[in-house]
């Protein structure tokens, strides 16, 4: 069967990994996959009439779903085309990817997957990579690891014949999935060799879990996931290398299917020769159970582009030599021979540059004087004031990025409403004479696209006041820029800051609203092209072009155009370029109308704010914004409870004791705390962090905090009886008080020093050009022409410190890592025996030359 190939996206801008900075000397690491690209093809067809499946996609890490993508109906190849960020809160051993077929009247079966292990993502960094989609069933879904002790002793019988006994203890499992929302897992233990029969089987179930059958020789344990009764085995002297001993995870199921299988390891008892007591750590693995395999392409396959990268922070003072070299950059005379400015020469892509180096004089409080000296030297540059910041520069591109971290607030009240009116109105726009269907009205669809470029013009225009500071005093310095080096053009001071808020601000947010989470899901067809034509007219009334008309290369356009060819239109791109273009305004956050920063549902725990009564779990849409956050029954539907930002003294993760549920965390309020289930690790941290942010100015934060809940008399945490006892435990701080910035200085320095480090020949071949410039006062040769030198001495200069400031960081990576090597152990908590990327690293670390990375 023939099937149409649809090409698929999945732009995934920052999945992050973010341990925390360990202290002073120690380092923490970033790992961060980004734009992940798919495209489905060849899936199989449904055993039915129309072969047709309606399919959506999961992201998952290890088997947590953290992303899903609408459903496409009928099709095997689906387009899904989402966008999808979030910063990964805890370890994990694979990013997946499952392909679901929807059922309406059954459960949603798996058609296939694609698992890709933490370690293999750098081979696939930044590259188009076809994956067939694997088969799942039960025994192969699995995650978590063991603690094992084993001890295996000689002992003489009465008859005086030499056994060894082996004693099994399982210490403790972590990271087990979640199954129908809980966990209650029992082990089976069984030793077995070559050609004799499996030993009978040690079963330990957690508490609250039928008791063992009596065959079972091991009573009931006291806590869930802990094992402490030993196992013992004894048997004739034999080959002890020839036997192993295997653990199977199980979950306790009341459900007619039986237990679910959550892993199994196996340990051959030949480990016990080098060591007796033997314990460690071990991954939980999946069996084999000796099922027919399908073929490859049976199931169909998965386009993907990973780009990942790996950042190792060190505490601050590591980084204050490059770091120091980077902020003096917008006082360097010229600018051109400045250490950002450099950076910027020698990467590939100025957006590489651009990302870093913004966060970096954003958290520092140094972007905008940056900024300024950036732009005013490429407009010193510039011949015709019509190609005024028209190109990918390192200008554009870090004004780009800083709009879109300080200015996503800002585009979510100015764009958010109408953008939803339109979508939701589903009115045909066609202006198209030939994409004209039929019983479509030209004259109707143009009236109802005038009304939407109208509506959409006039709350652009009108939201000058909310534009944020930081924006207004860059947009200032551009207009003086502008202004200083056209002299003659009165208009340029008006173009040189539509190019940026219309044409790379607005105009991109309303052509493609879900990459700027105006829109949960991209927008159906219909409503796609009418947000194209808005944008288009939007694009052109903010350009203040002087032929309207000459602006569009459609003629349909030209004259849908004449409905807006008046002055008044003009002089409110004006006023309102004035307006954001005024330097000194008032701080955004003093405008008094709701910002609506997150909503979604959530499971919350009753507040039980009557002495006695039942407290149980009911899933409610929240809903936070920078005056209040509350919940409702359902979407739209008026608040059951508010909590005004003041009231929020503290906000922690709780516990996953407390209540046996994962992804629970707390907003704690002066007379009680309310806890909230998220639907996963990433939405839990997403919360936390901004309801954090939000809340953090509020003046009777708590210092400290219970990280349990107090249930049945006592907070599980500390057993204090009093439920108004202070915390016992110090609460998370050093999150900025700004909502959309939350940004790690010393991270930004680590990536920025990978940077250089990666295009360290590039800095060579920079450091030659400014001596040819500075011996030969001739032509320039070809091969250095890339490079922006004004000033061959000065940025000699700086060159020269940005290596030496590299080679010092490099220097101090190797040392950790070696280090790190030496005091590392396979088999702990943190490197797991099955652990295949410290296996790696091992392998990696000992054909590693000592003065080399």
């Amino acid at each position: 069967m023939e099937c149409r190939f649809q090409e698929c996206l999945i732009d995934c801008p920052a999945l992050l990994d973010a341990e925390r900075k360990r202290e002073q000397a120690d380092c923490g690491s970033r790992k961060t996959p980004q734009k992940l690209l798919s495209e489905a093809k060849n899936l199989p067809t449904y055993p039915g009439p129309n072969k047709m499946r309606d399919c959506y996609c999961t992201v998952n890490l290890d088997q947590e779903e953290v992303f899903r993508t609408k459903v496409v109906e009928k099709s095997l190849c689906p387009f899904y085309g989402e966008d999808f960020y979030c910063e990964i809160p805890r370890s994990f051993r694979h990013l997946s990817f499952y392909i679901f077929d929807r059922d309406v009247f059954r459960r949603d079966s798996i058609i296939g997957k694609v698992a890709i292990q933490k370690e293999d993502l750098q081979k696939y960094h930044n590259r188009d990579t076809w994956f067939q989609l694997q088969h799942v069933d039960a025994d192969s879904e699995v995650q978590g690891k063991v603690h094992l002790e084993l001890r295996l002793s000689e002992v003489i019988t009465d008859s005086g014949v030499v056994c060894h006994k082996l004693a099994t203890r399982i210490l403790e499992c972590q990271g087990l999935p979640i199954v129908n929302g809980q966990c209650d897992p029992y082990a089976t233990v069984t030793l077995a060799g070559p050609c004799r029969q499996v030993q009978p089987q040690l079963q330990a179930r957690s508490q609250g879990q039928r008791r063992p059958d009596a065959r079972s020789p091991c009573p009931q344990v006291t806590r869930p996931c802990s094992y402490s009764r030993k196992s013992h085995f004894d048997f004739e002297d034999e080959d002890v290398d020839k036997l192993e001993i295997r653990v199977d995870l199980w979950n306790a199921s009341n459900l007619k299917f039986g237990d679910e299988f959550l892993g199994e390891l196996r340990v051959p008892l030949k480990v016990l020769r080098q060591s007796s007591p033997h314990e460690a750590w071990y991954f939980l693995q999946p069996r084999d159970n000796g099922s027919k395999s399908l073929k490859p392409g049976d199931l169909g396959s998965l386009r993907l582009n990973v780009v990942y990268t790996e950042d190792h922070v060190f505490s601050s003072d590591y980084y204050s030599p490059l770091r120091d070299l980077l902020l003096k950059s917008a006082d360097v005379e010229p600018v051109s021979a400045s250490a950002a400015h450099i950076l910027g020469e020698v990467c590939r892509e100025k957006q590489e540059a651009a990302i870093p180096l913004v966060r970096l004089f954003l958290h520092y409080g140094r972007v905008v004087p940056f900024i300024s000296a950036i732009a005013s030297a490429e407009v010193r540059r510039t011949q015709d004031p019509n190609t005024i910041f028209r190109g990918n520069s390192l200008t554009s591109k870090c004004i780009d990025e800083t709009m879109k971290l300080a200015g996503m607030q800002y585009l979510h009240v100015t764009l958010k409403p109408t953008i939803e009116e339109i979508c939701q109105s589903h009115k045909s726009c066609e202006i198209d004479p030939v994409r004209l269907k039929d019983g479509e009205s030209l004259e109707s669809n143009m009236e109802n696209l005038r009304q939407f470029v109208d509506r959409v013009f006039s709350v652009i225009t009108k939201s000058g006041v909310s534009c944020p500071t930081v924006m207004c005093d860059i947009f200032f310095s551009l207009r003086e820029a502008a202004a200083k080096r056209f002299q003659d053009d009165l208009d340029v001071r008006y173009t040189a800051v539509s190019s940026f808020i219309f044409l790379r601000f607005f105009a991109p947010a309303i052509l493609s609203p879900n990459l700027f989470q105006l829109t949960p899901h991209h927008t159906d067809p219909q409503t796609s092209r009418t947000l194209t034509l808005v944008s288009k007219a939007i694009q052109t009334l903010g350009s203040l072009s002087k032929s309207k008309s000459a602006s569009f290369k459609e003629s349909y356009m030209a004259a849908f155009y004449e409905f807006f060819n008046e002055q008044k239109y003009a002089d409110a791109v004006k006023n309102f370029l004035d307006l954001i273009s005024s330097s000194g305004r008032r701080d955004p956050k003093s405008v008094q109308q709701p910002i609506l920063l997150k909503e979604g549902f959530m499971i919350k725990r009753a507040q039980g704010r009557k002495r006695f009564g039942m407290k149980n779990f009911k899933k409610r849409w929240f809903r936070l914004t920078n005056h209040e956050f509350t919940y409702q029954k359902s979407k739209g539907d008026p608040p059951l409870y508010s909590i005004p930002i003041e009231n929020i003294l503290a906000v922690e993760p709780l516990e996953e004791e407390s209540f046996k549920m994962k992804n629970m965390f707390q907003v704690i309020q002066p007379e009680r705390a309310l806890y909230i289930q998220a639907n996963n690790c990433v939405e839990a941290k997403a919360w936390i962090d901004i309801l954090t942010k939000v809340s953090q100015c509020n003046q009777k934060r708590l210092a400290v905090y219970h990280p349990s809940a107090y249930l049945n008399g006592h907070w599980l945490c500390c057993r204090a009886s009093s439920d108004t006892a202070a915390g016992c435990s110090p609460c998370t701080g050093g999150l900025p008080a700004n909502i959309q910035l939350d940004i790690d200085g010393d991270r930004e320095t680590e990536r920025i020093y990978s940077l250089f480090s990666s295009y360290m020949s590039k800095l060579e071949k920079m450091q030659e050009a400014c001596g040819s410039r500075s011996v030969y006062d001739g032509p320039e040769q070809e091969e250095y022409s890339t490079f922006i030198i004004d000033d061959p001495q000065e940025t000699y200069k700086t060159l020269k410190q940005v290596v030496a400031g590299v080679g010092a960081l490099e220097q101090e990576h190797a040392q950790y890592k070696r280090d790190k090597f030496r005091r590392t152990k396979y088999g702990s908590q943190e490197h797991p025996i099955g652990d295949k990327s410290f296996q790696s690293y091992i392998r990696q670390q000992s054909e590693t030359p000592a003065h080399s990375m």
